[in-house]
């Protein structure tokens, strides 16, 4: 019920207990009078208000010129009582009943002698059809405003709910629907119904009861508010502002069920699922026992055709399998991959075995040529390296050996001290070596000149052989014309006796 002041506003405050003059104490308290006066005043304050409501009660009296309405407030258990003339009413509401809709300017009175407070109206306005329309729309947008409508936050209803709850009217026709074709639909189905005013003064606080036990049931998976067609003033209720912040706080799915396809309440919007009528709420309730069936069967008749033919398949594809010559005869293949091994193997033995010989006659070759460039080889031919004693330095000419130079001959197995000493049958400035042990290599074969470089940058002192069987019958004539001018020379002075017995000691040796 809603209150527009028109007067000056009441002013508010607290009497003092103590200390201001006319104070009510202990000692000296108020008589009712007095209280009743002081309330009377404070009331007469408020002034003259506009206010919204609905009839509840209209008493007309015959005889006297007094009406008396119960204005009630559409959303709460709260009533007033109004007074006022025949002629206010003829002129506002001649046709003024129970439940509907006024708006009228009454200033509040309270009467002592009763104790009641109640309003004194001078004008009503009853509410018509398109006003009261456009106050819906105001609240529609209020709520929209708020995100009572919005899509987001409507949740979807169970497959299969354990217990349905169902507020309608005691034995309407919206309960039979919903009853009929919910358990026809599925016959196992549970409802809890409770029955409730869905019209007049008492309609909305018998709804909101019933939602509040249903929400807090932890069996109810689905909350239904059913209701027959009617005008808009039979469904004012369901448009309830109240109700609709009820519904949008529940924690349980709520299915608006009102009136036909063309009835709109706000409830509609707030719910989480709208139904056109009560029938359709019973289609969205539970799924329909006769189509699952139908519909697990076609599943069930596809099922075994996939499979069927999903073997078919696996089978013709063993079958092509198992006619290949591979698994049809699978020891040929093995005795063609043996074949194969056999030959590579062969192959293989054949490769290895040129590539060893190959590399075989490569080294031989190698180490025929190293030995051959080996200057332990040319020593061992019998040639010589001359060195001279105080600085290892190799005589390449008989002028790097002045007579009296001790020098080093480097033999293929040891070495021999010399010193160099003057030839007096040769041209002046030539000397000749004495070795203090002569070593004479032993005669055999042809005579062979060999000129191969020695290593390490030295010279090889080339010894001819004599043609004769004996050293001791060469020359020295023989001997300097058989040998390399850089060779180092021979002592002719040495006693034939002392040079045949180095001979020998040589022959011995080797």
């Amino acid at each position: 019920m809603g209150v527009t002041q028109t007067g000056p506003p009441p002013t508010t405050g607290t009497a003092p207990r103590t200390g201001t003059p006319g104070a009510s104490t202990a000692d000296e308290p108020w008589p009712v009078r007095v209280v009743s006066q002081k309330v009377s005043a404070w009331i007469a304050k408020l002034g003259w208000v506009w206010v919204d409501g609905q009839v509840a009660q209209i008493s007309r009296r015959p005889g006297a010129g007094t009406v008396f309405i119960t204005l009630r407030d559409p959303a709460a258990e709260l009533s007033l009582t109004v007074t006022t003339s025949h002629e206010v009413l003829a002129v506002g509401a001649p046709d003024l009943s129970e439940g509907a809709r006024v708006v009228l300017h009454a200033k509040p009175e309270f009467y002592p002698a009763r104790g009641t407070l109640s309003l004194r109206a001078d004008e009503i306005r009853q509410v018509g059809l398109g006003e009261l329309l456009a106050r819906l729309e105001k609240l529609k947008r209020l709520l929209g405003a708020e995100g009572l409508f919005a899509r987001d936050r409507k949740r979807r209803l169970p497959f299969l709910p354990q217990r349905v709850g169902l507020i309608t009217g005691r034995a309407s026709a919206a309960e039979r629907d919903v009853l009929t074709n919910t358990r026809r639909r599925w016959p196992g189905v549970d409802f809890r119904v409770i029955n409730v005013a869905t019209q007049g003064l008492s309609a909305v606080p018998q709804i909101l009861d019933a939602l509040k036990i249903l929400d807090e049931d932890p069996g109810t998976d689905v909350i239904v508010i059913a209701r027959g067609g009617g005008s808009v003033e039979d469904l004012l209720p369901f448009s309830d502002e109240a109700l609709c912040r009820a519904v949008f706080a529940c924690r349980t799915p709520v299915v608006s069920a009102i009136g036909h396809e063309e009835d709109t309440p706000l409830l509609d919007y707030v719910a989480d699922v709208r139904a056109s009528t009560p029938t359709d709420a019973a289609k969205r309730l539970v799924p329909d026992l006769a189509e699952e069936q139908r519909l697990i069967s076609l599943a069930r008749h596809r099922l075994d055709r996939a499979v069927t033919n999903r073997l078919d398949r696996e089978s013709q594809r063993i079958e092509a399998w198992r006619s290949r010559p591979v698994m049809a005869r699978p020891h040929v293949m093995i005795d063609q991959r043996a074949s194969d091994v056999i030959s590579l193997r062969d192959r293989a033995e054949r490769t290895l075995g040129h590539r060893l010989g190959t590399a075989a006659n490569e080294l031989s070759h190698t180490l025929a040529r190293l030995r051959a460039l080996s200057p332990a080889a040319t020593l061992q031919r019998g040639y010589a390296i001359v060195q001279r004693t105080s600085d290892d330095h190799v005589v390449r000419a008989d002028s790097d050996a002045t007579p009296g130079t001790p020098l080093r001959i480097r033999l293929a197995s040891g070495t021999l001290p010399a010193v160099v000493t003057p030839d007096a049958d040769s041209a002046p400035g030539r000397s000749q070596v004495a070795p203090e042990a002569a070593v004479i290599p032993e005669t055999g074969g042809d005579t062979e000149d060999h000129s191969d470089a020695v290593p390490d940058g030295g010279t090889s002192a080339p010894r001819t052989r004599a043609p004769h069987k004996t050293p001791a019958a060469r020359t020295a004539a023989d001997r300097e014309k058989n040998t390399d001018d850089t060779a180092p020379a021979v002592d002719e002075t040495t006693p034939k006796r002392e040079r045949a017995k180095t001979a020998k000691s040589r022959k011995d040796s080797a």
